[in-house]
């Protein structure tokens, strides 16, 4: 969800592998394990030592899956907004068979998220792997879920496959989200003397650690790990391939729904802290520790209030910084200068449709519940690309963006208005990743996709004429089995050749974490992004191909797009 940031202010912000022929039936075994009907394991799981004490998973289908393990402190009381700290160790065993708690959150956006809750104690992570043996060694995928780093959890993400068929550990962790993970009171920032703000990225950061000291003992080589996500995951892998709080951490990174370009000045969020602190109560306090006071003792559910409802956040919310320590730097900066951590591989992709979720949500939530309009799309159109909107940090959009956009994509072009807004709404960000990658691609190898089986299942309820296509989060089904959006989405399972599609990307995905290439002994290899091959994996259902940066950029119109949106302005910061 952080390119919806880069293009408006609306919402505030993958080849075959020589197992493919038996992964087939492998995939459809596992199809059947959605996290949301986990067979009962037979007899007592295996045991694995932390740095904190021992925990016990379970075995399902070969893969030992040990869940809900703490690996920080609960940030609660004092702790919250503040870095997070060591766990307490513990004696005896734990039983590591169920998810921790799910992050604080509100805005659930529908299906896609939740449940709704107040729980502040949720640092737990999740552990699948083929063979908990120190001697294993395997590549580690570190996963960090989306959802705009205001909503969302790991309990959705079901990593056995990945584990199985890619012989890799995969790691998911909950994070602090919205108002508790983003976060810039001045207050705090300038007189505690800790790392501030980016408090979700610290979290992670804090995983990648959790995994340098404890992963051997789970089969992984913590010499070898991948850190990617999807969305607002996606967005954070960039901010750790940047921060020097992430140096020698992770190997290789993938960007999901993709590298990011922008985040916040710190200015701006510390604005938003400010008000924030206004709105809650504290603001009139006399010294900066009675007003930090009065914060860390609101109760979690006065300050979920103010991070917005069901389908919006507040202006209160703040997703990533540059905060100096944290992210030095804004992400399009580091992508000109190469000023990130190295070495470092990086695979980055979209799907053709990104807008389709994001229009899903408003015909959701509308009542009654109908296609979205003419009227709809061209407001949408005058409102994102019309001042006060900006692309952040805050240069304005040319003069007459809004009445060119209307002239380049009419309504008559198109099947339905939704169709017509999902061109608009997907194209820019589309067109800004062919820039990123050309910037990352002359400094470190890296592959390029995109993800375009227009009949991937569709988790949200049945909507009047809605049309999903290839739509954000489309993709994660395909890597995660039955992943299904959040609390209220609808689980499918995947068809014939959609589990033929979602073996090649598993194959891929792990290829890429073990080596850092994502080619197998498929039959279309997946070119590195050069100068001279600049060139996408085009996944769908018919067959694996590859789609030319020319023909990329004109299915998302981008010579249009490339005199609205100044891609280089990076360098000026």
């Amino acid at each position: 969800m952080h390119f919806r940031s880069y293009l408006s202010s609306r919402l505030n912000k993958h080849v075959g592998s020589a197992a493919l022929k038996t992964s087939i039936v492998l995939g459809t075994a596992l199809c059947v394990i959605g996290s949301f009907a986990m067979p009962a394991q037979a007899g007592p799981g295996p045991v694995v030592a932390t740095t904190q004490g021992k925990v016990q998973g379970f075995v399902v289908n070969g893969v030992s899956e040990f869940l809900g393990i703490p690996y920080a402190a609960p940030p609660v009381g004092n702790l919250r907004w503040r870095p997070p700290i060591a766990h307490a160790p513990w004696g005896g065993v734990k039983k590591a068979t169920a998810f921790g708690p799910t992050c604080a959150q509100i805005t659930t956006l529908g299906v896609f998220a939740g449940p709704a809750n107040n729980n502040e104690d949720c640092l737990y992570l999740n552990v699948f792997t083929p063979n908990p043996s120190a001697t294993a060694k395997r590549p580690v995928l570190v996963w960090i879920h989306g959802g705009g780093n205001y909503d969302g959890e790991s309990n959705d993400y079901d990593g056995s496959k990945l584990a199985s068929q890619g012989n890799t550990v995969v790691v998911t962790l909950n994070y602090r989200l919205n108002l508790m993970g983003f976060m810039a009171l001045p207050d705090i920032d300038n007189h505690e003397g800790h790392p501030f703000g980016n408090y979700g990225i610290m979290d992670q950061q804090f995983v990648l650690k959790w995994v340098q000291t404890n992963i051997a003992n789970f089969g992984g080589d913590p010499t070898n790990v991948t850190v990617g996500g999807q969305s607002a995951g996606a967005s954070d892998t960039g901010i750790n391939m940047v921060s020097p709080l992430s140096a020698g951490l992770l190997e290789h990174g993938i960007c999901e729904s993709s590298c990011p370009i922008n985040e916040a000045l710190l200015s701006v969020a510390e604005n938003k802290g400010a008000a924030f602190e206004a709105a809650a109560g504290c603001g009139s306090q006399s010294t900066p520790a009675a007003r930090v006071a009065c914060l860390r003792a609101l109760p979690a559910a006065t300050i979920e209030s103010l991070a917005g409802t069901a389908s919006a956040t507040s202006p209160y919310i703040q997703g990533p910084m540059v905060d100096g320590t944290v992210l030095p730097v804004l992400p399009i900066q580091a992508w000109h200068t190469g000023a990130f951590n190295k070495p470092m591989t990086i695979m980055n992709g979209r799907v053709e449709d990104e807008e389709n979720f994001f229009t899903a949500i408003i015909e959701y939530f509308e009542s009654p519940q109908a296609p979205l309009t003419a009227a709809q799309y061209e407001a949408f159109v005058n409102t994102t690309y019309t001042a006060p909107n900006a692309l952040p940090p805050g240069l304005p959009y040319p003069a007459g963006t809004a009445a060119a956009v209307l002239a380049h994509y009419p309504l008559s072009a198109y099947p339905s208005a939704q169709l017509t807004w999902d061109a608009v709404g997907t194209d820019p960000a589309s067109c800004a990743e062919t820039h990123v990658n050309d910037l990352l691609g002359t400094k470190v190898p890296l592959y390029a996709y995109e993800f375009d089986d227009r009949t991937a299942p569709f988790y949200f309820p049945k909507l009047p004429g809605f049309v999903s296509w290839a739509y954000h989060t489309a993709d994660i089904q395909y890597l995660f089995p039955f992943y299904h959006g959040g609390n209220a989405g609808i689980p499918h399972p995947l068809n014939a050749k959609q589990t033929i599609l979602s073996n090649e990307l598993v194959a891929a995905w792990t290829n890429f974490a073990n080596t850092g290439n994502a080619n197998g002994t498929g039959t279309v290899p997946w070119h590195r992004w050069t100068g001279s091959t600049r060139q996408y994996l085009s996944e769908n259902i018919s067959a694996l191909s590859t789609l030319t940066a020319a023909q990329y950029a004109q299915r998302h119109m981008c010579a249009f797009w490339a005199g609205i949106l100044p891609y280089t302005y990076g360098a000026a910061y």
